[in-house]
């Protein structure tokens, strides 16, 4: 998720309002103090994939992001 923000460069807060989860709970999953429930992990990536990052599923070289080209 630390990765997705900084594609966009937002903060914390940033992607806080966006997604309408809580600080608290975002830095609890990126610092591994919380697993994430599915359902706000999907409010999360909904957040960062409309500011146009693409999540990239793990397929043998591991899962990663970027940013979508535009066009």
């Amino acid at each position: 998720m630390r990765a997705a923000r900084g594609l966009v460069n937002w903060s914390v807060r940033n992607l806080s309002e966006r997604s309408g989860v809580h600080r608290n709970t975002i830095t609890n999953f990126e610092t591994g103090k919380s697993g994430g429930d599915p359902d706000t992990l999907a409010k999360l990536q909904r957040a960062l994939e409309a500011a146009g990052v693409e999540f990239i599923p793990e397929n043998g070289g591991g899962a990663g992001v970027r940013l979508r080209e535009k066009g």
